[in-house]
């Protein structure tokens, strides 16, 4: 659930939102610190690559010179040959003044000079061409390292917070789960955590990598010609306002994407969970129309972000594009007034690029830091989330217990407000006996088991087992000691003997039989040409109820525990497997503390104690033969289903002969 500091429509609870996500931002880099020494290699590889990137105008300088300096020599040596020596020494100081060279050097050493420009041109052309070579495959084979260890490091975080993320959200309490859907869940462990990995492997080392070579280019601007990097460098700080304005509106935009990216994954994970229900109903239509409205919200907000960004990319460009026209125009009046030669006016425009380059990026960095730090904030609500169920402080291990149960006025509200479903809820379960919960529905029977293990912990009072309060132990230890079978019976992909073997993955082959067995389950498992090989399907898709249920029976009778709660654990099977499975059930239940919830009171009339509940109080209590007696209410329930069905049967007219 969202924080109530980041609810939507509040310009509060957005700058509090953005705050919140990049917080949950910097601590998704943190993970990087796991890996030390690997993280900096990507670093290190950048400052090699972007070294050799910085050397590449230089040398074209050099070249451009060279060839420059090449073509002059040539043109003057030319023109000295055609000039009669008389001429020559009046045009001389021209010459020297037109070439820079010093003014009292004669003819003789002009033409040497000359004659070395020229021959040397093609030497220079040749050196530094080779160095660029070079230099670009130092950049291509560091670059190519920097990605390879970047990326092995953003899938080393993604593991790790992906398997933060599933451990954190198995270990939160079933308040949290009640509160938050499965299709939100799955979004955060998947999608949200590419997204952080996306910006980790790629976003925060373009940033660095932006930063480095922004800053070393302007260092090298201004040392090359200061009055040309300070007629160009108005662009940067226009530049930086013009990306932090986007950023602040687009990081809102992106947590938004994601929320509306896990409404749509809800609708599809409820509808493909229950499409059996679907196709049943024929909802399909209206299915598809739900599906369809969370895709068009989706892609409205997409679309939404698509606009700011289209808007955003042109004119960075725009303003690169002036800052080139400022080079272009200030360059060209110093090359006429002969203060910047060709060379240099071409290394100062490579190196604008380079000082462009990164502020167009800042417009991809800033889109992926945007969904980021969105999605780390919505993975760190779940791993900060605090779980209602935990083991406290100087939580010791529950010895091997004997199965004594004491519920002392037990109160108990869902998320702690609300009318209370259970009030006041005293009894005692001996060692050994059978407990039978019977009641209508919504009248409290499931939560009282459910807070046996520690799903829940109660309002109000406390439980106890062997006297030990339930809040004194650790949750392993005491679930541990604990069998159960619940009503809605979950099977794992797998094979029937990994489903019996749940929580036992070490028993043998001779104890899984056993309780397949004693559950009744054996023969049908035999009856498959795999028998307990054979595979279950997508939540037992290839098993009847009966079977699933059996299988689920099993399973808890494995762990032979000294607790075990059956809720409602025949309802799915037909009236002769009820009867072997209750058979079962019987003798097994000797010598255990059990709690059995059913529908059917005939499941229930052999039990030690019965508690009949209504609007979670217990309105009677007692054997059979005394709820018969003293309790109008069992009774009801008795004669409505042992004895009302025969006359209602008899009572019921023969069907009529349809028309011709």
């Amino acid at each position: 659930m969202f924080p109530p500091s980041r609810a939507p429509g509040q310009p509060g609870g957005r700058r509090a939102g953005r705050a919140a996500d990049n917080q949950a931002m910097r601590r998704a880099v943190q993970y990087l610190g796991r890996y030390r020494r690997q993280a900096a290699l990507p670093y290190i590889f950048l400052i090699v690559a972007t070294l050799s990137q910085l050397a590449v105008p230089r040398l074209v300088r050099a070249i451009i010179d060279a060839v420059t300096q090449g073509v002059i020599a040539k043109q003057v040596l030319d023109a000295l040959d055609k000039i009669p020596a008389s001429v020559t020494g009046l045009a001389l100081p021209k010459i020297l003044e037109f070439l820079k060279y010093p003014a009292e050097w004669t003819r003789d050493q002009l033409v040497a000079r000359l004659t070395a420009d020229q021959t040397n041109a093609p030497n220079a052309l040749l050196t530094a061409g080779a160095a660029i070579v070079v230099f670009a495959a130092l950049r291509g084979l560091f670059a190519f390292l920097q990605a390879y260890w970047a990326e092995k490091n953003s899938q080393a975080v993604a593991f790790d917070l992906r398997n933060d993320l599933y451990a954190k959200i198995q270990r939160l309490s079933f308040s949290y789960h009640d509160q938050n859907q499965t299709g939100q869940l799955m979004i955060r462990a998947t999608d949200d955590v590419e997204k952080v990995r996306l910006f980790l492997g790629q976003g925060l080392l373009q940033l660095v990598g932006a930063l480095l070579l922004l800053t070393a280019t302007l260092l090298i601007l201004f040392t090359t010609n200061a009055a040309l990097a300070l007629a160009t460098i108005w662009i940067l700080p226009v530049a930086l306002v013009l990306f932090m304005t986007f950023g602040i509106i687009s990081q809102p935009l992106f947590a938004k994407v994601q929320q509306r990216l896990a409404a749509l994954n809800t609708v599809l994970q409820e509808n493909l969970a229950g499409i059996k229900v679907v196709k049943a109903f024929t909802r399909e239509k209206d299915e598809e129309a739900k599906f369809r409205t969370a895709a068009d919200a989706l892609m409205d907000q997409q679309i939404t972000i698509a606009r700011l960004f289209t808007f955003l990319f042109p004119l960075v460009f725009l303003i690169a594009n002036l800052g080139q026209a400022t080079t272009l125009y200030v360059g060209g009046q110093a090359i006429i007034g002969g203060t910047l030669t060709l060379g240099e006016w071409q290394e100062f425009s490579l190196y604008l690029i380079y000082l462009f380059f990164p502020i167009a990026q800042f417009g991809f960095i800033i889109t992926q830091f945007g969904q980021a730090a969105a999605s780390a904030g919505r993975i760190f609500e779940i791993l900060d989330a605090q779980s209602d169920v935990t083991d406290k402080p100087g939580a010791g291990e529950l010895p091997a217990v004997q199965g004594r149960i004491r519920f002392e006025n037990v109160t108990f509200r869902y998320f702690g407000g609300g009318e209370p479903v259970l009030r006041n809820v005293d009894f005692t379960a001996e060692p050994g006996q059978t407990v039978a919960l019977l009641g209508a529905t919504g009248s409290g029977k499931t939560t009282i088991i459910n807070l046996l293990p520690r799903f829940y912990d109660p309002t109000e009072g406390r439980l106890t087992i062997d006297g030990h309060d339930l809040r004194d132990v650790t949750l392993n230890s005491l679930r541990a000691q604990i069998g159960i079978v619940l009503q809605e019976t979950t099977l794992f992909s797998g094979t029937i003997r990994d489903n019996i073997a749940f929580g036992r993955p070490e028993a043998t082959d001779e104890e899984i039989i056993a309780a397949a067995q004693a559950a009744a389950a054996h023969d049908f498992i035999l009856s498959f040409p795999e028998g307990y090989a054979t595979p279950v399907g997508e939540r037992g898709a290839t098993l009847s109820g009966g079977q699933k249920q059996r299988l689920a029976i099993a399973r808890a009778l494995l762990l032979d525990p000294r607790l075990l709660i059956l809720d409602d654990s025949t309802s799915s099977v037909d009236v002769q497997t009820e009867a072997q499975i209750q058979r079962a059930l019987d003798r097994l239940m000797k010598g255990r503390t059990s709690f059995v919830i059913a529908q059917r009171i005939s499941t229930v009339m052999t039990a030690d104690q019965i508690l009949v509940l209504d609007k979670g109080q217990i309105v009677a209590r007692g054997r059979h033969t005394e709820l018969m007696e003293d309790s109008p209410i069992y009774a009801e329930i008795y004669n409505s289903q042992l004895v009302g069905d025969a006359p209602e049967a008899a009572a019921a007219p023969a069907p009529e002969a349809a028309p011709a």
